[in-house]
């Protein structure tokens, strides 16, 4: 299967980490093939992604990782790529690992998702207890057991994208879009990776994306349409 993939990055103020990873994923992929989505950052990531003449879209203020990842989507639709690869733009996602993903997806497999479930000692407790209590009840309302939920290193076939629409906005969209996959009957896979934590500082608003995960278990369970 000689497949036609887009590697999608969102990113927002990655300038400290952006280059060395635009380097490593250009040693697997051209730039037209490099996506991203900066999502109204301040700094130079804008600019770095120009200098790696790679694929740019830009968010206008900033809206959110779901956003940004939806807006990809799209564009992969839209460009008739087969499928997407997504990572995050500081360096947490090794880029040699992303031959066990093609791999999984020439088996057969529509989404593809990095498990860190063998490979837990880097993460930090309080990482490591969100992943677990939202990977158990998001794997029970999608009806099959997924290992990591919140790992945003996947591969989703565009087959995914074009029957399945997220509507969340923030982190929440890709729990959103495994239950999503799950019920339109999609093959999902899990990979082992690496669990990565440097100098990079988390982006997650704990009490505010705590709030919209919520929010999207009860209306996954109450509101499934």
């Amino acid at each position: 299967m000689n497949a036609n993939i887009l590697v999608l990055i969102p990113a927002f103020n990655e300038e400290k980490f952006l280059d060395e990873l635009l380097s490593r994923v250009k040693s697997y992929f051209p730039p037209e093939n490099i996506l991203v989505v900066n999502d109204g950052s301040t700094d130079r990531t804008a600019d770095i992604a120009r200098a790696h003449k790679v694929l740019l879209i830009e968010n206008r203020p900033n809206r959110g990782k779901g956003f940004s990842l939806n807006r990809g989507f799209d564009y992969a639709v839209r460009h008739g790529f087969d499928a997407v690869i997504t990572m995050d733009a500081d360096l947490q996602h090794d880029p040699d690992e992303i031959p066990l993903f093609i791999e999984a997806y020439r088996r057969g497999c529509d989404l593809v998702i990095g498990s860190r479930w063998n490979n837990l000692q880097n993460m930090p407790m309080d990482r490591y207890l969100s992943n677990r209590m939202t990977t158990t009840i998001i794997s029970a309302i999608a009806g099959q057991r997924v290992e990591d939920t919140q790992s945003g290193y996947r591969l989703i076939s565009t087959k995914v994208l074009r029957r399945v629409h997220v509507k969340a906005s923030h982190y929440d969209a890709e729990s959103e879009l495994i239950v999503l996959a799950a019920r339109a009957g999609f093959k999902i896979c899990n990979v082992p990776i690496k669990t990565i934590y440097g100098q990079e500082s988390s982006s997650i608003n704990k009490f505010m994306d705590t709030y919209r995960f919520i929010k999207l278990v009860f209306r996954l369970i109450f509101f499934p349409s």
